[in-house]
């Protein structure tokens, strides 16, 4: 499900989705906002152009994914450096982060509320000749048919969610002892505020009106105080910086002010 310029998606009028298209009835409740299904499904046609509403994604990926891989890899050098493991993608949408944690050699399971989205991510897949297991499933409805994971990966997905710390709850009972939980998110700051919703969303238009809500954004010592109290020890923090030059992201130690990466370790 996953942004500003780094904001999980776009996001459209609910009404203007077609009913039939997102069931709440049908949506495990749990942590799931039907409203933010009923968004994100309205944009699944449009999830893979690198310049449309999920232009943002695109641009994140890179840094996104060597966060993961740095995280993750027994060896970054690898030229599969996540084979071996098994990895849950939470929020999965239509596959922007799946595919390439496939093509770095992980088992992947794509897990995602929106059937308009996972039927994107399939097609794709397999035009891509990628092999990936794609679930309308939430995370609790994985947990209570018993799965686990080496890590669960929830990019631009919390502050989507209608419950942050029931959604922690069921995504760190997936992750198998000595595994990680990694998510990212946008901080609750005023610059926040400035550059993702009026900047992004208001002035420069790269994401629809709407997609996020500050009120939702949680601060990295809120996530990781959420994250502690599910048994995880907090093992990496890092902010995600937008350059205006190059329109790249990049990885930071320093700037958490508008969009932020946390690794958090489940003890063995």
């Amino acid at each position: 499900m996953s942004q500003d310029p780094a904001a999980a998606a776009g996001s459209v009028d609910p009404s203007s989705v077609d009913p039939s298209s997102v069931d709440p009835s049908s949506v495990d409740p749990g942590s799931v906002d039907a409203g933010e299904v009923a968004k994100f499904a309205g944009l699944a046609r449009d999830w893979w152009d690198p310049e449309g509403p999920m232009a943002p994604l695109h641009r994140m990926n890179p840094a996104r994914l060597a966060f993961i891989r740095d995280r993750l890899a027994a060896d970054r050098r690898a030229l599969r450096p996540l084979a071996g493991l098994r990895l849950l993608d939470l929020g999965c949408g239509a596959g922007l982060l799946s595919e390439p944690l496939a093509r770095m050699g992980a088992t992947v399971v794509g897990a995602d509320a929106s059937a308009e989205a996972l039927a994107v991510a399939r097609e794709h897949a397999s035009e891509q000749g990628l092999a990936i297991d794609y679930r309308e499933a939430t995370a609790e409805a994985l947990l209570a048919a018993g799965e686990s994971f080496d890590a669960v990966l929830a990019l631009e997905v919390i502050e989507h969610v209608a419950d942050p710390a029931a959604f922690l709850a069921a995504a760190g009972a997936l992750v198998r002892p000595g595994g990680q939980l990694l998510l990212s998110t946008i901080n609750r700051t005023a610059k926040a505020f400035l550059m993702a919703i009026v900047g992004a969303e208001w002035v420069l238009r790269l994401l629809p009106r709407g997609t996020h809500d500050w009120r939702r954004f949680l601060t990295p010592a809120e996530l990781k105080h959420l994250l502690r109290r599910q048994g995880f020890e907090v093992a990496e923090t890092k902010g995600l910086v937008l350059n205006p030059l190059d329109r790249a992201w990049r990885l930071s130690d320093r700037d958490l002010d508008v969009n932020y990466l946390v690794a958090a370790a489940k003890p063995g």
